[in-house]
């Protein structure tokens, strides 16, 4: 079994050498249109669900936190190895596999074997976050895919919805990402939808109480009572915000207010160091954004230093077969 805390160390000592090593304009002589393709897809999902940029976005953050961003979360299963795709925090939640498909299968009609998946997830997100209305940036390209994935590492690390500001602070500052940036980065539910499943606990139970989180505002929690009433169907999704189609400061906003619709949301008003990022940026959408692209290119940083490959199939490591695979859409 791996130590999560050594393998944390060891992203946050990688990240700064590692980091160096990426660049922007990675491609700009070995696949020119590379991010103008990587753009022109997502902005095509988001026309057919819009729910697409949100679910696009949110593959960074679950790729990066894991062994750092080098595509391991798009692995599909195999008789060998547990996938990422069924851990706790990825399984009948994450989405949009198939938008990376369909951008790694444009790439490689242009440029075959040259673009990795793992920069495919950096690109995307950040056409999420521009195209739903949010920050440009530049982004720093030049991974490698990886050559396995590992359920248990992501079950180790990754915070479920009832995770509390103190232990999302200890996590964060293990990857050497400040209180700023966790606040920043969990502005990212701007966009986008959660399920019953991961508020239940909040309307109904808050910590064994038997009773309603006492930070949710009265009035959200008859909303969302009705959304998701006690017994009833737990995949029913309910919008992150009040603006869940545009990136934008309205998440804090809603915060302020007792209206975060998520635990790990919420709690970040819970504490004096965060309340603080809350509270600055509900009031000046500028400096969310300034702080939110700081944010991405630092998550975008982490890398395992592991021997990598650039996958032809974003699903599968080179040289397996189909049948070799459990699918996951």
């Amino acid at each position: 079994m791996s130590d999560p805390i050594l393998l944390l160390l060891f992203l946050v000592l990688l990240s700064s050498a590692e980091g160096a090593l990426l660049r922007q304009s990675f491609y700009s002589e070995s696949c020119p249109g590379a991010e103008t393709t990587v753009r022109g897809v997502v902005g095509r999902a988001m026309a057919r669900e819009a729910r697409a940029a949100a679910s696009v976005m949110r593959l960074q953050f679950h790729d990066c936190f894991v062994n750092g961003c080098d595509g391991s979360v798009l692995l599909d299963e195999t008789p060998e190895m547990a996938g990422e795709k069924a851990a706790l925090s990825n399984i009948n939640s994450l989405r949009s596999f198939e938008v990376v498909d369909e951008i790694k299968d444009a790439l490689e009609v242009s440029c075959p074997g040259i673009v990795s998946c793992a920069d495919i997830l950096i690109m995307a997100a950040r056409d999420a976050v521009f195209l739903s209305g949010g920050p440009k940036w530049e982004v720093k390209l030049g991974r490698q895919d990886s050559l396995t994935a590992s359920q248990e590492d992501s079950n180790d690390i990754m915070p479920s919805p009832r995770t509390n500001a103190t232990s999302l602070i200890a996590l964060f500052t293990k990857f050497n990402l400040s209180v700023q940036d966790l606040v920043a980065l969990s502005g990212t539910h701007s966009i986008g939808q959660g399920r019953c499943f991961s508020i239940v606990f909040r309307l109904y139970n808050q910590s064994g109480s038997g009773l309603p989180d006492p930070a949710m505002d009265p009035q959200y929690w008859a909303e969302l009572s009705r959304l998701c009433p006690q017994g009833g169907d737990e995949e029913v999704t309910g919008d992150l915000d009040a603006t869940p189609q545009r990136f934008d400061n309205q998440y804090f906003k809603d915060l302020v207010r007792g209206r975060g619709f998520l635990n790990s949301d919420q709690t970040l008003t819970s504490l004096p160091e965060t309340r603080k990022y809350v509270e600055i940026f509900s009031k000046n959408e500028k400096r969310f954004f300034e702080a939110l692209v700081e944010g991405m290119i630092k998550l975008g940083d982490l890398q395992s230093g592991k021997p990598g490959e650039i996958r032809r199939n974003c699903r599968v490591v080179n040289g397996v077969s189909d049948d070799q695979l459990v699918k996951t859409k």
